[in-house]
């Protein structure tokens, strides 16, 4: 038999002013960091990667149409290697998160419950 859990009554979760001081904590600073320091590269990695392909789809058809091996053209390469990429990205980012981000939090929420218990 399975069992239903109930919320916590709200006199043991954090009030608004619990999170906006966490908000403003350096733990907190420091895991919007780490995200920020992934993120925003990696975002413009992948634009400017998507850029370059929509780019040359447009303007070098002749380059993209260039036989590699029997039907493949470059352009469909290309276009594969986006797929690939952002599952790479992917992968990444999730190992990112879970050595970097993950542990980071977890301290965070931990404090968290540690403040509403007090």
């Amino acid at each position: 038999m399975t069992t239903i859990d109930t919320p916590p009554p709200a006199s043991h979760l954090p009030s608004g002013d619990d999170y906006l001081a966490m908000q403003a904590s350096p733990q907190f600073q420091g895991l919007k960091r780490s995200l920020r320091r992934f993120v925003f590269p990696m975002t413009a990695f992948f634009l400017a990667w998507y850029a370059v392909y929509v780019a040359l789809g447009a303007f070098a058809h002749d380059f993209m149409a260039t036989k590699l091996w029997g039907n493949i053209n470059v352009g469909i390469v290309l276009g594969l290697g986006q797929f690939v990429t952002t599952f790479a990205i992917t992968a990444l980012y999730v190992r990112f998160a879970n050595r970097d981000l993950d542990p980071q939090a977890e301290a965070i929420r931990t404090e968290m419950e540690g403040r509403v218990e007090a």
